[in-house]
């Protein structure tokens, strides 16, 4: 228990709430717009599909940068939730907001994958039923798409684990408030002494990231199983 020593158990802890609710907070939108690129034909649908995935080339650090003109104190949105109190920069939910957005494309691209692997005739029919859209979606297309939503959601997880350069750009390096797995590696390799503590939070990152990855594997693999057994 005595291997991390506090300002390391901060970062630990920091980085998982912070990965956590990035990840399901964008569960609902990400699932929402896979579908919109997968099944349906609208005007902009090459651009739409072009900001979603543009985290994923752009310099992390223009991300965050694009963030704090947007949501910083003084940007158009974050002038706008100041005056209810909310405010995203250089505080946690900031780095949240941060981390989603990087592993948004992720999320997207598996939960999309998916949704095109569904024959569309199978809502069609549930459509011929008298079920609406929505009801379609919920009782036949969705159940199908749940290993695809398992993987998107853990790799948006491990994403925004791993994320750095829009987190920092962000929300600073701010010990015990802004500071995730990544911050807190860069700032101990700043100071003398600090690589073996550097480390320690190295290994921690790679067992959390393929941990994921494994559960993952193993929770889309399961409930293949199960929907392939009905």
């Amino acid at each position: 228990m005595h291997w991390f020593g506090p300002e390391e158990w901060q970062a630990i802890s920091l980085s998982l709430k912070v990965s956590l609710w990035a990840s399901l907070l964008t569960l609902p939108v990400g699932i929402f717009t896979a579908y919109a690129l997968a099944r349906w034909e609208f005007p902009g649908k090459q651009l739409v599909n072009g900001l979603v995935h543009l985290p994923l080339i752009l310099p992390p650090v223009v991300t965050g940068y694009l963030l704090l003109l947007t949501f910083g104190t003084q940007g158009v949105f974050g002038g706008f939730l100041q005056q209810f109190g909310i405010v995203l920069a250089f505080r946690w939910s900031g780095a949240a907001l941060a981390a989603a957005i990087m592993g948004f494309p992720l999320m997207v691209r598996a939960i999309r994958l998916s949704i095109e692997s569904v024959d569309p005739k199978l809502e069609e029919a549930a459509a011929t039923l008298g079920a609406n859209r929505f009801w379609s979606f919920a009782t036949v297309t969705l159940p199908l798409i749940l290993p695809g939503v398992i993987a998107g959601t853990i790799l948006a997880f491990a994403k925004a684990m791993g994320e750095f350069g829009a987190t920092i750009t962000f929300v600073s390096n701010i010990p015990g408030q802004t500071q995730t797995l990544p911050s807190a590696i860069y700032a101990f390799l700043q100071v003398p002494g600090g690589e073996s503590a550097a480390l320690r939070l190295v290994l921690i990152s790679v067992v959390i990231a393929m941990s994921a990855l494994i559960l993952s594997e193993l929770l889309a693999r399961r409930t293949s199983k199960r929907i392939g057994g009905r």
